[in-house]
């Protein structure tokens, strides 16, 4: 693989991780939004629908304790590596979820890095 002819291995994980990042808004948002068109802001009805039976309970739990482990990773990571806008993974991952938070820092790192 010559250099002038392709892109290189960190540029092609680079440019998948960012594809990964616009899948990992769109796709929660496009099941999120036409709840929040019927619904409204309705937090407690979200609570509740969220909670609604033990499969539900299972996969937030799933999410939140991932979402704490990858909060975690992205300060501690990207202090050690000094990964500029890392806190911009933090928000999107408390704003969006780990489907967003985690290709967003690993987008971040794989950039500064190449």
């Amino acid at each position: 693989m010559s250099p002038t002819t392709s892109k290189t291995a960190p540029d092609n994980l680079a440019n998948f991780y960012l594809v990964l990042t616009i899948l990992g808004i769109a796709v929660p948002y496009a099941a999120l939004v036409p709840w929040v068109f019927d619904s409204g802001l309705a937090i407690a009805l979200f609570i509740e629908q969220a909670m609604h039976n033990p499969i539900s309970i299972f996969a937030w739990l799933d999410v939140v304790i991932a979402a704490i482990c990858l909060l975690l990773f992205i300060i501690i990571d990207g202090a050690q590596h000094q990964i500029r806008y890392r806190y911009a993974a933090v928000v999107g991952t408390l704003t969006v979820g780990v489907s967003f938070g985690l290709p967003l820092y690993l987008y971040l790192k794989a950039k500064q890095h190449k």
